[in-house]
């Protein structure tokens, strides 16, 4: 388990209970109630640093290497169920977006989301999660078959952005993220989008066109990541936590500007303590929501979900 800067006084305690159940291995002290005791003030010390996070403390956990990703999600919900599905049928099969048909109990779902890597490798196969013109058009070529086969649609979001390189701007980066966007507003089926990590611009947006909106407490959505912010506000990085706080891009912020529609909660300590416990609320929350979808007629989805985006930024005095 690797640990953020926030996190070493419950490493710390960790290492001091592993060492303490050691000794009571290894020797015959007993060591129960000193375990008992390293115990109990570990919990406490996690409810002290969890709920008291700062946004940029959230955007350190959103990018947590041990941090599950799409494909872990989408095979701990669906099994052996999962077929993935490749290519745009233009121009080649994009990695760093990924999709394909699974189930839910018995009920099938088109999944469709960004996809890291966990080592040096896996992360350039993967282009760091970042999808070029092709993995926003295999999406949507994805999103289309599901309508055509009256099918769910489970958006899940996890990228740092677009890919900004030139031959991604070549091939119409912009175009076929604005493509999706439109597409996405008036798809006759449901769609439920989950923000399990970053949500970062338009890289973002290119899948984040829902009937509902989910985000993972420990998760992010902004127009610009709080770096960058700095950079151009203040000619430098250092100010990325002031940017972070000034962007208003945790859950809960999101919520409170009715953005999104649900939290989900994670496991105290982050989906990537206990990723069981995470891939539990998630497909929970996933099921709710297509519950509450499931009997609206095919144009009370689309007027909705279109009320709902146009509704964002109306301002009263």
């Amino acid at each position: 388990m690797e640990y953020l800067d926030f996190e070493l006084p419950i490493k710390e305690l960790e290492e001091q209970y592993e060492r303490a159940c050691n000794i009571g291995e290894e020797s015959e002290v007993d060591v129960t109630a000193t375990c008992k005791q390293i115990e109990k003030k570990l919990q406490e010390k996690k409810k002290q640093i969890y709920k008291n996070l700062t946004a940029w403390q959230r955007v350190q956990l959103s990018r947590h290497p041990n941090r599950p990703y799409t494909l872990d999600y989408i095979n701990a919900i669906c099994g052996d169920t999962f077929l993935e599905l490749h290519g745009d049928r233009s121009v080649k099969d994009d990695k760093a977006m990924i999709g394909g048909l699974g189930k839910i109990g018995d009920q099938s779902f088109m999944f469709v989301g960004q996809q890291k890597g966990y080592n040096t490798k896996t992360r350039q196969y993967r282009n760091f999660g970042m999808a070029n013109p092709e993995g926003y058009r295999k999406a949507l070529r994805l999103m289309k078959s599901a309508e055509k086969f009256n099918l769910p649609v489970v958006c899940f979001v996890d990228t740092p952005g677009a890919y900004p390189g030139l031959e991604a701007e070549e091939r119409g980066q912009g175009e076929a993220i604005a493509r999706n966007i439109l597409e996405m507003t008036r798809l006759s089926v449901p769609i439920i989008v989950v923000i399990i990590g970053e949500g970062a611009s338009g890289g973002a947006l290119g899948i984040g066109v829902g009937n509902k909106v989910l985000m993972l407490e420990n998760t992010w959505y902004s127009v610009i990541s709080p770096e960058s912010c700095s950079s151009i506000l203040w000619r430098s990085w250092e100010y990325k936590e002031t940017a972070a706080e000034a962007l208003k891009l945790t859950a809960e912020d999101m919520k409170k500007q009715k953005l999104i529609d649900e939290i989900v909660k994670e496991p105290l300590g982050g989906a990537h303590s206990d990723r069981d416990g995470a891939f539990k609320a998630v497909e929970k929350s996933i099921l709710k929501a297509f519950e509450e979808l499931k009997n609206l007629s095919k144009e009370d989805l689309i007027s909705s979900r279109m009320d709902k985006y146009l509704d964002m930024g109306v301002y009263q005095d």
